[in-house]
Order: structure tokens, then sequence, then C-alpha cells
């Protein structure tokens, strides 16, 4: 994999937000609008070694413009979104390790990564937002706000579950916000909003008006009826 650094920003113990493409884009989703709306400045780049897949324009192939971003603004470092996640494991494992290094670097004290939670449960149109953290305590104090959390054991794959694991391993909390799907090939946006949601009462942050979520909801779903 290939890190730029751009510049050096001047942040100092800043919450971070990190999270990648994922089941529903509920990832990238989140991550673009809380950049969109905080109006963060890119400060590093990630690009992978190898591309995961080609974009077959019908007869002819382009190679994806992959790459991740770190961004900040007051308070905040943000990282992820994109259109995939990391070829292979070793790559993904790098990955990780260089967010890591980062929120070291800045004096991180917090992790929050989100993604989507798959389920049979109809969700119609206000699907729930459960979390999991990395500490028996941690759980507690977010119970107390009252925030569900995972309602069952298993397993969290790609970047949006192996990040908590990295943060636990190197003596960061972390917290994960899986927001219920039904739909995971079609984008969701109304799961965005509920994480958005959540982590505003998480972090006591006002990351902006989500009625645009509400919209591209709206329109995903009725081009989804018609086409049945």
């Amino acid at each position: 994999m290939k890190f730029t650094q751009l510049k050096e920003p001047s942040i100092e113990k800043p919450l971070m937000i990190a999270a990648m493409q994922d089941m529903g884009d509920v990832g990238s989703i989140v991550i673009d609008f809380i950049n969109t709306k905080l109006d963060t400045t890119i400060f590093r780049e990630v690009l992978p070694s190898y591309p995961a897949y080609v974009i077959d324009n019908g007869g002819y192939i382009d190679l994806p413009e992959e790459k991740w971003q770190y961004r900040y603004a007051k308070g905040v470092i943000v990282f992820g979104g994109g259109s995939g996640q990391p070829s292979s494991t070793e790559e993904l494992n790098i990955l990780c390790q260089d967010v890591i290094n980062t929120a070291k670097k800045h004096s991180t004290k917090f992790i929050y990564t989100l993604g989507g939670f798959h389920t049979a449960r109809p969700t119609e149109k206000n699907p729930r937002t459960f979390v999991t953290t990395t500490s028996m305590e941690l759980t507690d104090q977010v119970r107390k706000l009252g925030i569900e959390t995972t309602p069952e054991a298993s397993i969290i794959t790609g970047f949006n579950g192996l990040i908590l694991g990295f943060a636990k391993m190197n003596g960061i909390q972390g917290i994960g916000l899986y927001a219920e799907l039904n739909e995971p090939k079609i984008p969701q946006y109304r799961s965005a909003k509920n994480i958005i949601k959540t982590l505003e009462k998480l972090t006591y942050q006002k990351f902006g008006d989500t009625s645009e979520l509400d919209l591209m909801a709206d329109q995903v779903e009725s081009k989804t009826q018609s086409g049945n």
C-alpha cells in the first residue's frame, strides 16, 4: 500500500471516526456526510497496492480509482469512505495499523466505527442501531444512555469490525455502531441517518441536518418499487 502525508494537521486529542464501504454502503454514506457537513480537510491518503476489481463499461474495462483519505476538522479525525476495502487480509491489517498509528500520533483516546447490520426483521423506515464496545465497562456506560447493544454473539468481518480489535490491542477505547438493513446491495440512507443520530448522542456533537438522507432514501425506495 502507498501512504502519502499531504500535511500535518494541528490537532490534539481528537475523537476519530473511521469506517469503510460495506453492505448497504452505510460506512461510505456516513463518512461522506460527516466530511461534507464538517467541511473536513484532507491530510493523508492511502492507495491500495492492487485493484480488488475492474469496471466493465460494456465491452472494455477501466481500473477503479480507489483511495482512502484521512481528513480532519476541529476536534475530529475522519477516515475512510471510498468504494471498497483492501483486497487481502494482509493489506487490511496494514491499513488498520496505520489508522491506529495516526490515532496515537494525535493522542486520540476514542475511535468510533460503523456499518450495516443485516437482519431478517423488516425495518420499514425505522432501522435500529446497535452498539458494541471494546470493554464491558464502556458497554455499561453506553446502556445507561439508553442505546441498544448488539443482541447476540457474532463475528464482525472487514475494516468496520477489525479496527475495534486493533484499538483494543493498542489501549484505545472503541465503539462500533451497526444499523439494521434488509437489502445489503442497495444504499441504505435511513440506516446511515440512524447511525449519525446515535453517534451524535454518544459524542455530544452535532453533524448537521440529515433531511437530505431521507430524500435519498425515498428516491432509492421509489426506484426499487417501480422496478418490481
